[in-house]
């Protein structure tokens, strides 16, 4: 049973190889590139202060110990470092469509990874649930980014909840340089209002790291079809209800919810500064990322 369980998620992997890899040559690349490339500056020297320099590059401690005007120079990095921030909680494994979120998510990350790859950059990818389940250091190389998605398809969590707070917090410890991190998840981490709980720690990430939110969902998430009486269970809490999709009432407060939910996200990326994109188990994800990356 394993060794069937093991073929059939190496034939899985190497599907999801040539199918995103092929995309990431003739498609993305480019795209990439251009929304990417050029947006991390790495430092480069110090030398003196001359007229039309930006004063917020000033190196205040060389101006004082020298008693001239010195500035810092930066240079484009030739490479970057990318982060794949990965939601493998347990209500990942839900999908009405052709694929399940979690399904979604690797091959939209193999997508990026690939990307990353063509354009000379390490990759490295942070698997979370309720806690920081495997954090794989940014590395380059066709079988490091294998292992990466093997990992993001196969990966079982000990934690049933999520916490992206925890997640993006160790990102910030975990990678001391400025990376491009791009968070893959549902963002379903949220109080009973609507209002996510991830705040603070996305404040301190986007101020030390170039963060992009990959938001994926299913649309039975935002609504409920009527279909009489039906009974469901929370993946994550083992909570499980009867509930009547027949009543009007009852589909109406569950889409405000998810309404809610929606909007105080997009409120929350608006007021930090966070590109989002919103993508479906049942849409073609390769247009949603090329609108994505041609927004930034």
């Amino acid at each position: 049973m394993e060794k069937n369980g093991a073929n059939d998620l190496l034939k899985k992997v190497r599907k999801i190889e040539i199918r995103t890899r092929a995309l990431s040559h003739q498609v993305f690349a480019g795209e990439y590139h251009s929304a990417f490339k050029g947006r991390g500056m790495a430092f480069s020297e110090v030398r003196e202060y001359q007229y039309g320099d930006d004063v917020r590059n000033m190196d205040w401690n060389v101006t004082a110990r020298l008693g001239t005007p010195y500035v810092k120079v930066f240079e484009e990095e030739r490479e970057l470092t990318v982060v794949l921030l990965v939601d493998v909680s347990r209500s990942g494994l839900f999908g009405t469509g052709v694929m399940t979120k979690r399904d979604l998510a690797a091959e939209i990350a193999a997508v990026l990874a690939f990307s990353a790859i063509i354009n000379n950059d390490k990759v490295g990818a942070l698997l979370f649930s309720g806690k920081v389940e495997k954090f794989i250091p940014p590395k380059k190389g066709r079988s490091h980014l294998l292992h990466i998605i093997r990992e993001i398809l196969d990966f079982r969590p000990e934690d049933n909840g999520t916490d992206i707070g925890n997640a993006l917090r160790y990102l910030t410890g975990a990678i001391k340089k400025k990376c491009t991190a791009f968070l893959l998840s549902d963002m379903l981490d949220v109080d009973q209002a609507g209002n996510p709980l991830y705040e603070d720690a996305l404040k301190i990430a986007v101020n030390r790291h170039d963060l992009s939110v990959i938001r994926v969902y299913d649309p039975r998430e935002r609504t409920l079809p009527p279909v009489g009486l039906v009974h469901v269970k929370d993946a994550e809490t083992g909570q499980s209800a009867w509930v009547n999709t027949s009543s009007r009432k009852v589909r109406q407060a569950y889409s405000a919810w998810a309404d809610r939910v929606e909007r105080n996200a997009r409120s929350l990326f608006g007021r930090y500064k966070v590109d989002s994109v919103d993508i479906s188990t049942t849409d073609d994800y390769v247009k949603g990322l090329m609108g994505f990356f041609r927004n930034r």
